[in-house]
C-alpha cells in the first residue's frame, strides 16, 4: 500500500497540507476549494492587478500593528518610568518660562475639544490632517503618511499618559465611574388649560388662596423646572410671612404644553393667565433667578398693573442689548468660559447648532455636572456647593422633569430669547414723566383737564440680590441694571457666588423676605367677629318687647 493511500482523506473545505515530498515527486499541490489539484491537471491562473494590490494592503496593515505593537512596548519600557530621560525633558520642557506661557495662551482650545479626549493626541491627529489637507499628497502616499502618522500620534498619546499611568495599573486597580442613568417619573403635575388650549403645570407652596397675605410666581430658569421654586425653602417661613408660592413649567418644559409662537410677551401672557386661573385676585410678587429673570423683566414690562413688586437674584440680561456699553460687555463676557461664548454665538447666529450640543450633554439619557454641561466657569463656594450630596440629589431630580419631553426646542429657544430682541428694552422700565405730545392741541388739553403728571414705566418696587463672586451672572450685568434702573434696590452679597445665597439658606431666604414683606405678620384669618349693626338691635329689642307684652295679656286671661 502507497503512502499516499495509508494517511487519511482530506474532505471539502479543508485542503490537505503541504508535505515536503511533493517537490521531490515534481508535483505542486494548489489548494482550490479545499481540493488538492495536480499541477498536470489543472493549472494555476495568473493572478491579477486586484490581488496584488489586496495582498499588499494587507501586508501593509499587518506591518502597522506589528509596528505599532513594537512601539507600544518601547514606550511602556522606555516612557513608563517616572526618572526617563524623556519624561524629565518634557517636564522641564513645561516647567520654562516659554513653555508656561505658550500652554497657557493655548489652554483654551482644549474646551472647543469633546470631553472624553486627550487634548495631546486630539491636537496631534487634527494638525497631521490639516498638514495633509493642505499637501495635497497622491492617494498611495497619503495612505503610508496616514499610517505613519497614526503611529506618531499613538506614540505621542502613549507618551504623555503611560508615565503617570503604567504606575498607577501596577500598583492600584482602576475602576470604572458609575454613571447614573436619567430616570423619567411618572407625571405627577397639576395643570390648568390656557385659553388657547395649552395646558401648563405648576406647583403651590405655602398658605393656601383664600388666608394668603402676599403671592409670589416665580419662572424657572434654563435647565430647571417648577420643583426648583427656591430652592430649600421651608414652609414654616412660607406660614410664617403668609405667603404663597407658585412655581410653572416654561412651555415645553417638564410637563407644560410646547408654545408654537413662543416670546418674551407670550411669557409675560401665561403667567398672567395662570394666576387668574389659581385665584390669585390680588397683586402678586415675580421673582426670578438668573437666566429666568427675563421672564420676571417681561412681566414687568407687560403686565406692570398686575404686580406687587419683583424680586431678582443674579438677575441675567442680554449680553448684546444695545444699551451696554463697552466696559460692562468687558466685563462680562471675560468671566465666561471659551465654550459658553461659543454658545451664546450659536444662539444669536446658528441656534440649530445648538442641538447638537444639548444631546451630549443633558439630553444624552445621563446624568453630569451643571458646570460642565453649561460651560460655567464658578467660584470655590459654588464648586464646593455643587459637590454636595444634597444639592446633587436636587439638582438631579430637577433635571430629570426639566427634559421629561426628550426635545431639545425648548432649550433652543430659550437660548435664543435669552441673546436676541426682546421686544423691549430695561430703559422701558424706568419709572419716569410722561412727556407730553408737542403741538398746540395737545398743550390745550394738558391744560383743560388739569390732571395729575402721568408717570411711564414700573411703579413698583425691584429688589436685586448679586453675589460679587458670581461668575455665572457676574456683578457687571447688575452694573448695568442699576445704571438704567437707578430706582431698583440692589444688595451686593460679599463672597457669594451664582448658587451660594439662593440654595438651601434658611436665614437668606429670611432676609429676603424680610426685605420685600416686612415683620412676618402671618396667614389672614378669616375667621372675624361679627359685630351686629345697630338696626338689628333695634329689631331684637322690639321682638322682646312683644313677647313681653304677650305674657303679660296671657296672664290677665
Amino acid at each position: 500500500m502507497s503512502e499516499s493511500n495509508s494517511e487519511p482523506a482530506f474532505t471539502a473545505g479543508r485542503a490537505r497540507p503541504w508535505r515536503p515530498d511533493d517537490l521531490l515527486n515534481g508535483h505542486v499541490v494548489a489548494s482550490y476549494g479545499g481540493v488538492a489539484a495536480d499541477s498536470s491537471v489543472n493549472a494555476i491562473k495568473p493572478e491579477g492587478v486586484c490581488e496584488h494590490v489586496r495582498e499588499f494592503a494587507a501586508a501593509v496593515a499587518e506591518m502597522a500593528v506589528e509596528f505599532g505593537k513594537g512601539c507600544r512596548d518601547i514606550a511602556r519600557q522606555s516612557l513608563g518610568n517616572r526618572d526617563s530621560v524623556a519624561v524629565q525633558s518634557f517636564q522641564k520642557v513645561k516647567e520654562l518660562y516659554f513653555g508656561k506661557r505658550v500652554t497657557r495662551k493655548l489652554r483654551f482650545m482644549n474646551e472647543y475639544l469633546p470631553e472624553d479626549k486627550e487634548p495631546v493626541h486630539a491636537w496631534s491627529v487634527i494638525l497631521f490632517v490639516a498638514v495633509l489637507a493642505f499637501t495635497g499628497a497622491p492617494s498611495l502616499n497619503l495612505l503610508l503618511l496616514w499610517l505613519f502618522g497614526s503611529i506618531i500620534v499613538l506614540f505621542a498619546d502613549m507618551a504623555y499618559k503611560i508615565p503617570a499611568l503604567i504606575v498607577n495599573m501596577e500598583t492600584t486597580p482602576t475602576t470604572p465611574d458609575v454613571v447614573k442613568k436619567v430616570y423619567i417619573h411618572p407625571p405627577s403635575a397639576a395643570r390648568v388649560m390656557l385659553p388657547d388650549g395649552r395646558y401648563i403645570a405648576y406647583k403651590e407652596q405655602g398658605v393656601p388662596a383664600d388666608n394668603a397675605r402676599f403671592s409670589i410666581i416665580s419662572p424657572h430658569s434654563f435647565l430647571s423646572s417648577r420643583l426648583a421654586g427656591i430652592p430649600g425653602l421651608k414652609a414654616s417661613l412660607l406660614e410664617e410671612f403668609g405667603v404663597r408660592l407658585l412655581t410653572y413649567d416654561l412651555p415645553g418644559f417638564g410637563e407644560s404644553d410646547p408654545h408654537p409662537d413662543r416670546n418674551l410677551e407670550t411669557s409675560a401672557m401665561d403667567m398672567l393667565l395662570l394666576a387668574d386661573a389659581v385665584g390669585v385676585n390680588h397683586k402678586f410678587w415675580v421673582v426670578g433667578y438668573s437666566s429666568g429673570s427675563m421672564h420676571a423683566w417681561a412681566a414687568l414690562r407687560y403686565i406692570p398693573d398686575r404686580l406687587a413688586g419683583a424680586a431678582m437674584m443674579a438677575p441675567m440680561v442680554n449680553p448684546y442689548d444695545s444699551i451696554m456699553n463697552r466696559e460692562e460687555r468687558r466685563r462680562t463676557w471675560k468671566q465666561w468660559t471659551r465654550k459658553r461664548q461659543l454658545l451664546y454665538f450659536l444662539a444669536r447666529r446658528f441656534p440649530r447648532f445648538l442641538a447638537y450640543f444639548y444631546h451630549r450633554s443633558f439630553l444624552s439619557g445621563k446624568h453630569g455636572q451643571i458646570d460642565k454641561w453649561l460651560s460655567l466657569s464658578l467660584g470655590k463656594r459654588d464648586k464646593a456647593l455643587i459637590e454636595d450630596p444634597i444639592y446633587e440629589e436636587f439638582w438631579q431630580r430637577d433635571v430629570e422633569e426639566s427634559i421629561r419631553q426628550g426635545s431639545a426646542n425648548p432649550f433652543v429657544e430659550e437660548a435664543v430669547l435669552q441673546v436676541s430682541n426682546w421686544g423691549f428694552s430695561l430703559a422701558d422700565l424706568k419709572l419716569q414723566k410722561k412727556q407730553q405730545g408737542k403741538g398746540m392741541l395737545n398743550w390745550l388739553k394738558s391744560v383743560l383737564s388739569a390732571a395729575q403728571e402721568e408717570y411711564i414705566g414700573f411703579l413698583g418696587p425691584v429688589h436685586i440680590w448679586q453675589g460679587m463672586d458670581d461668575k455665572v451672572a457676574p456683578p457687571s450685568m447688575t452694573d448695568f441694571v442699576h445704571r438704567i434702573l437707578p430706582g431698583a434696590a440692589v444688595h451686593k452679597l460679599p463672597y457669594e457666588g451664582h448658587f451660594t445665597y439662593i440654595y438651601f439658606c434658611v436665614e437668606c431666604h429670611r432676609q429676603i423676605f424680610t426685605t420685600l414683606f416686612g415683620t412676618p405678620q402671618g396667614p389672614i384669618n378669616m375667621t372675624t367677629e361679627v359685630v351686629p349693626s345697630p338696626l338689628q338691635v333695634d329689631t331684637e329689642e322690639q321682638k322682646e318687647m312683644t313677647l313681653d307684652d304677650s305674657v303679660l295679656a296671657q296672664a290677665e286671661t
